[in-house]
């Protein structure tokens, strides 16, 4: 196994740490620092594994389908224990777990006929905001920090549906594909 797929593991393995140290009294005051930590940490894997894999010549066909895989995992756990903790409404969560089903399902359609949807800028651009959402969530500071996290908030929710029907719009033709 190459390093970009064992980064790919790694962030995979973190998931359930990041959710004990985030929804149970393990690590006391440290909890939100020590969760932030691990988000961050297997945030920045995302990002270095796919350089390490497109620089190096390295892309696999597990790393095409575990990354994304991993990368959901990594943010849909953190967001179902937000709504746990009571810092999100869930509706929130519907609609940015709601969109990502709805790529992968249009994505398993596409490489049924052979076509590649490549991620484009807006959903880049999503990701980011979300995991900026999240690390923030998790470190809880309040103050004027309060108003950063819901800025962020709405920003993921825009950037999730903007890139949603980005998506959509770019790749009709997969739609057509099915009749």
């Amino acid at each position: 196994m190459n390093t970009p797929n064992k980064l790919t593991v790694g962030r995979m393995i973190l998931v359930p740490f990041m959710a004990v140290f985030m929804l149970t009294g393990w690590g006391a005051g440290a909890n939100r620092y020590i969760c932030f930590l691990i988000f961050a940490g297997a945030s920045a894997t995302d990002w270095l594994d796919g350089y390490l894999a497109r620089k190096h010549h390295l892309v696999t066909n597990f790393g095409k389908f575990m990354d994304p895989l991993a990368d959901k995992l990594l943010v849909c756990t953190a967001l179902i224990c937000m709504i746990e903790l009571g810092r999100l409404p869930a509706w929130v969560v519907i609609v940015i777990i709601a969109r990502e089903f709805i790529i992968s399902g249009f994505r398993l359609i596409a490489a049924e006929n052979g076509v590649v949807i490549a991620a484009n800028y807006w959903g880049k651009f999503k990701t980011v905001s979300q995991m900026i959402m999240i690390l923030l969530l998790i470190l809880d500071f309040g103050g004027v920090f309060d108003i950063l996290e819901q800025i962020f908030v709405w920003l993921s929710v825009a950037l999730t549906v903007v890139s949603l029907l980005t998506y959509i719009m770019q790749n009709k033709k997969v739609l057509s594909m099915q009749e």
